[in-house]
């Protein structure tokens, strides 16, 4: 019962913080675009749509029947974007006007992972939660 509590109130102010991140790839998108591979081309088109996935599984975090999903959904969308980020970190693009040395890429790549296996925890328990309620 008291996992159940953790888990969900856990779920939910991890989730948030993807939903205001992509709604902000729409409020911003100027913001984002330096920091896509430039391969990838229309670099407007990917700030929206990596804002897209953000929001919707960011919300799907913060219910029990889309968290199990989400949380495997989340973790493929940070390794995916991760991309962007290692773009930022081996051409030494600004963002927001700001460059970054390279403990902070490092410091980033830590977080980055760290959150991958956050996700992967929730969807872990999340599944043995619906398992034992079935």
């Amino acid at each position: 019962m008291k996992r159940n509590w953790i888990l969900h109130i856990g779920s939910i102010i991890f989730g948030f913080p993807f939903v205001l991140i992509g709604i902000d790839h729409f409020v911003d998108p100027v913001w984002y675009e330096p920091i896509v591979p430039e391969i990838l081309g229309y670099p407007t088109f990917w700030v929206y749509a990596s804002g897209v996935f953000e929001i919707v599984l960011g919300a799907g975090l913060m219910f029990p029947r889309t968290r199990q999903i989400s949380a495997y959904g989340v973790a493929l969308m940070l390794l995916v974007l991760y991309w962007a980020n290692f773009n930022m970190w081996i051409n030494d693009i600004a963002i927001g006007g700001s460059k970054f040395g390279t403990n902070w890429h490092i410091m980033r790549a830590i977080i980055q992972v760290i959150l991958i296996i956050i996700c992967l925890t929730i969807a872990k328990y999340s599944s043995k939660l619906s398992q034992s309620s079935e």
